[in-house]
């Protein structure tokens, strides 16, 4: 089987997440629509651009320059002292919603993941369609955008998030490789440094594709074990493992912008009940249960509720959750239309960590939801995620349409 890689890259991430904390904290301009970088201190002479909006780009600006220069390029340019620890934040928020997908996680960079998600791929979704609900989910939860290379190993992942940006989703398979690689510069190819282009071009090497028609042997003989190494990446050729320590996620959500603002309560359980039972799923998917729900709103004049409370016992059943999420949704009373709603449990423990309270349901009614929710499960993993929905009323019933399914 054929691996399954992700590469996630975060778009201009350090500009991107000052103007995110920004805009929590109340600011009205995002600094990402107008020329601004992130650098040291312009005063004392000192610092480099760090990162830039696109805005900026266009006067030129490139990362990595004196902020003098980015001055004389764009004389309003706006300049933002960095905040390692604002950037450390949104780097951890991101991981976690990763961790839901796989354990499988390399940080390559403070803003750049590798994720194998070759054994977590639910059953009914391919590798692109996970690529684009991450792409998605980042935005959505968390503010910010990112590119995601999808392919069947790490060198190519990493190409193909390199491809246009911001906020795309690019595939960089096999067949694709002469179409979509080989006739990229090959100072464009991952590893190949500055002082390598000139050699190579010597060697009348100027593309990927000359490197990937070029005698290995010869390579070898110029450079030694890195012309083996370009020459393969060059073909296509990685078989890198990605590394990671396995871990747990801390929390689990999930968020949706509606298509239109919606007004009706009724309208937004039922999208509610959609939210809840995806981030149930991948609770019992994580062998976890959580003890806090929280859920959130956005109204049509961008103004954010939320509301959480702390359960009396830890649990993954569909109907608990959605039970505190109908409540807490209520208790918002927000009259705006909706724009965006969602939802997130947090407080996650595996079994063997949990006490028993002494107020937890009845054990009859308990072991009802539970073989609900194992049968509902069942069906998803066998048949595709999409194959069933739960009725609204979340009703015991619902079992009898079920069993015709697995008999």
């Amino acid at each position: 089987m054929k691996r399954q890689i992700l590469h996630i890259d975060v778009n201009n991430a350090f500009l991107s997440w000052t103007a995110v904390e920004r805009l929590k904290q109340g600011e009205k301009l995002d600094i990402r629509t107008i020329p601004a970088i992130i650098g040291g201190d312009e005063e004392k002479r000192k610092g480099v651009v760090l990162a830039k909006s696109n805005v900026a780009k266009q006067f030129g600006i490139q990362t990595g320059e004196p902020i003098y220069f980015a001055r004389k390029k764009c004389p309003q340019i706006q300049i933002y002292a960095s905040n390692f620890t604002v950037y450390k934040k949104y780097s951890h928020a991101m991981h976690q919603i990763f961790l839901e997908y796989t354990p499988k996680i390399e940080q390559f960079s403070i803003d750049e993941c590798f994720l194998d998600v070759t054994n977590y791929l639910p059953k009914g979704k391919n590798l692109l369609q996970l690529a684009y609900e991450i792409n998605q989910r980042i935005y959505q939860e968390l503010g910010f955008t990112v590119n995601v290379g999808v392919a069947h190993n790490k060198l190519l992942a990493k190409m193909a998030s390199d491809f246009e940006k911001p906020n795309k989703v690019h595939t960089l398979w096999e067949e694709e490789i002469p179409e979509k690689m080989w006739k990229l510069p090959v100072g464009e190819l991952f590893m190949v440094g500055r002082k390598s282009i000139p050699k190579l071009q010597k060697m009348g090497i100027k593309t990927i594709g000359d490197l990937a028609h070029s005698s290995q042997q010869q390579m070898i003989r110029v450079f030694g074990k890195y012309g083996k190494m370009i020459w393969e990446y060059a073909n296509g050729i990685d078989l890198a493992e990605v590394k990671y320590e396995k871990e747990d996620p801390k929390c689990i959500g999930n968020s949706i912008t509606l298509p239109y603002d919606y007004t009706q309560i009724e309208k937004l359980e039922e999208i509610l009940l959609m939210l809840v039972e995806q981030v149930t799923y991948r609770l019992r998917k994580n062998q976890l249960k959580a003890k806090v729900v929280n859920v959130q709103i956005k109204t049509n004049d961008f103004k954010t509720f939320s509301h959480q409370r702390k359960l009396q016992e830890y649990t993954n059943s569909t109907k608990y959750v959605y039970q505190e999420a109908k409540k807490l949704l209520r208790d918002l009373k927000v009259t705006q239309p909706v724009r965006l709603i969602g939802i997130r449990v947090d407080d996650l423990s595996k079994g063997e960590n949990m006490q028993m309270s002494l107020f937890a349901p009845q054990t009859t009614d308990t072991q009802k939801q539970e073989k609900l929710d194992k049968t509902v499960d069942s069906i998803k993993s066998k048949y595709g995620y999409e194959v069933i929905k739960r009725a609204g009323d979340m009703n015991i019933k619902g079992l009898t349409d079920i069993k015709k399914l697995t008999d």
